[in-house]
């Protein structure tokens, strides 16, 4: 990639006046950012204050210095925030999730195996006889697995806690333009309620359960037996900050993972063979890599932002404070300079022994703030990739036509399927 010759900003389509580069953005997202990226490389400006990359380096790079120069909480578009506070929740955020990062891991997600099949089971047995909305039962599953492994015997009215915060996120993916969060707008103020209706639970369940002695086997008892003990605000801050990234996130990739069981038989089949008879065994290297390699193809956070917490610079463009970074798996993840057969979905790619590029492949992001349950994520959806092409035949009639929509978290607009379960 060359460089500047001087910190500057880099160069970006003027677009609209008025409403610069907003409508062309969003009558075709992915669609204006090839375009844009073929006309000004990989670094360039959407307006003032927003900068959008796809070169994996400076991907890393900026990934790398989050919590130093730059901030994660923040979302795409929206107004300059108060980067002081933001700032200090990050701290705050870092000291937590080390503390919970070992609930989190391999050995701790094993536990959780057997629920989890049962939990999909219990899922797709209500599509046995009818095709139905894919993303929609994904995110019913998702939810229970996660209440589940968050709260335990806590976990009744969590799933429908979570539908409701999804749903009053999804007005505001569709539209980079955001009116000013104090407008009294019905969406700002379901927005508002929804969020003080969450965090009320939470803090309810947590205080009981402290109150109650802490303990459980569940993650909220993991985190309540940490020595020093975290205070109780930040153990809810920190159970909901994961109960909504094992919601969406996966259920984004499931969904996607069922287009590509209901489209490839042959590749069902060779999972089938894979998994054998009763719960599918621990290692399971095709699972693994078609998970993977749905990650690549089909990245459920196809867009990460980074804002940047002070004045500073990305591979020599200069950043103010408050700016916006727009980082881009979807298209590094398809970029023919780092990955033969880009567009090929080729789960053969993982199963060769060759390490993947590093700086390519971003399904959990990178540098401190990687995915705090990535290790959870990837062996529930391993788990469950085996036992749906193990159990179940999927049909769908519009698998074929189903394109992804590049609104929230990225998976096939529309989906549609049953799931036969095979006969033994």
């Amino acid at each position: 990639m060359s460089q500047p010759e001087q910190c500057v900003r880099p160069p970006g389509p003027r677009g609209h006046w008025l409403m610069g580069n907003t409508p062309a953005y969003d009558a075709d997202r992915m669609g204006f950012l090839r375009r844009t990226h073929a006309a000004y490389g990989d670094v360039f400006s959407f307006d003032e204050r927003t900068v959008f990359v796809t070169d994996p380096e400076l991907t890393h790079d900026a990934l790398a210095r989050t919590n130093t120069s730059f901030l994660t909480e923040l979302a795409p578009f929206a107004p300059r925030p108060d980067l002081a506070q933001a700032t200090a929740q990050a701290d705050a955020w870092m000291s937590a999730r080390r503390t919970v990062w070992a609930g989190l891991n391999h050995s701790a997600a094993a536990a959780a195996d057997a629920r989890t099949v049962e939990l999909l089971d219990e899922h797709l047995r209500t599509a046995a006889e009818s095709e139905t909305g894919v993303v929609d039962l994904m995110r019913s599953f998702t939810a229970h697995t996660i209440a589940e492994y968050c709260f335990g015997p806590d976990a009744a009215g969590i799933p429908a806690l979570l539908a409701e915060n999804l749903a009053i996120t999804e007005p505001f993916t569709g539209s980079s333009y955001q009116f000013p969060a104090w407008l009294p707008l019905p969406r700002h103020r379901r927005f508002f309620r929804v969020h003080r209706h969450t965090v009320e639970t939470l803090t309810g369940i947590v205080a009981r359960r402290r109150a109650s002695g802490g303990g459980g086997r569940d993650l909220l008892g993991f985190v309540l037996g940490a020595d020093p003990a975290m205070p109780d605000r930040t153990v809810t801050a920190t159970l909901r900050g994961i109960l909504m990234g094992g919601h969406g996130i996966p259920a984004a990739a499931y969904t996607s993972i069922v287009k590509e069981l209901a489209t490839r038989p042959r590749l069902a089949a060779d999972l089938r063979d894979e998994a054998g008879h009763g719960v599918p065994a621990a290692r399971l290297p095709l699972a693994e890599a078609v998970v993977k390699e749905v990650l690549r193809l089909q990245p459920p956070v196809w867009l990460m932002t980074r804002t940047a917490s002070a004045a500073t610079t990305l591979g020599g463009w200069s950043l103010a404070p408050g700016d916006e970074v727009l980082l881009n798996p979807y298209l590094i993840q398809r970029d023919p300079r780092w990955w033969a057969r880009p567009d090929e979905f080729d789960p053969g790619r993982w199963l060769t022994g060759q390490a993947a590029p590093r700086a390519a492949y971003l399904p959990f992001g990178a540098g401190p703030r990687v995915c705090v349950g990535s290790a959870l994520t990837m062996r529930q959806l391993t788990l469950a990739t085996s036992r749906l092409a193990q159990a179940y035949t999927v049909e769908s009639g519009n698998a074929a036509t189903a394109a992804p929509r590049f609104h929230g978290r990225l998976a096939p607009a529309g989906l549609r399927a049953r799931f036969r379960p095979v006969r033994r």
